[in-house]
């Protein structure tokens, strides 16, 4: 199982956020670049981000330190929030970005979803689940459609979706523990597609019982930053 350690952007700055909500932030690293070259200096190979900015303007709002990020640092990079267009997509891939989340958009149009998969290939392209109460949330997490999870990956899987990342927002920055039961339920569900854990992860247990599910990969946040668990430990994991 993938070690992936998250690196949230919000007003320039490295943050954490207590269950998605944007009033509730903690500030971990005044420098996302210089948080990602920490986890470079660990021997970490791959990271999480998110601009939360772009996930609200609907844009790719904090490019700019995406870039310096792949181009200072030897880490590969998975980026989602705000992605509403190719162009968007192509650019951060141009850019060195290895993979790109697709999260509202999965949910109003799936033909971008299927479209971008076309173009830039089923390895490049992720979709996001984000879900209050097995709902799917949507706008940076402010509103919450009327689609199941579990029926938003199949309709995702079945136009060649082939990695999710998948979210309880409930449990986001808690440090409560992951929804298990929703992750056994998407390993049970999905025929081809991987899964990514990602939300409540508070102790080297929690990483434990997420690889016996079967998720290819688990994003720590809160965790590592709270001390939880260290930079040592999620590399030897």
């Amino acid at each position: 199982m993938q070690i992936l350690p998250a690196i949230d952007i919000k007003n320039g700055r490295a943050v954490r956020l207590f269950k998605g909500d944007f009033a509730q932030e903690t500030v971990v690293n005044a420098s996302p670049l210089e948080q990602a070259k920490v986890f470079a200096d660990a021997g970490i190979d791959y990271i999480h981000v998110v601009d939360l900015d772009g996930a609200l303007d609907g844009r790719a709002t904090s490019a700019a330190i995406i870039k310096d990020i792949v181009t200072e640092t030897q880490l590969k990079i998975e980026v989602g929030g705000g992605i509403r267009t190719l162009e968007q997509i192509a650019e951060y891939l141009e850019n060195g970005v290895a993979r790109v989340i697709i999260g509202s958009m999965a949910v109003k149009s799936p033909d971008f979803v299927k479209t971008a998969i076309q173009a830039f290939g089923a390895d490049k392209i992720v979709v996001g689940i984000d879900a209050k109460a097995g709902k799917v949330a949507t706008e940076g997490w402010l509103e919450t459609s009327d689609v199941d999870f579990i029926s938003l990956a199949l309709e995702m899987e079945k136009i060649g979706v082939r990695l999710f990342v998948y979210t309880d927002v409930d449990r986001d920055g808690t440090l409560s523990g992951p929804n298990f039961a929703h992750y056994e339920q998407l390993q049970a569900a999905l025929t081809d597609a991987s899964v990514i854990a990602s939300g409540g992860i508070a102790q080297l247990s929690d990483l434990t019982r997420l690889a016996e599910i079967g998720v290819s990969g688990t994003i720590v946040g809160k965790a590592y930053y709270n001390g939880n668990i260290t930079l040592d430990e999620l590399k030897e994991f």
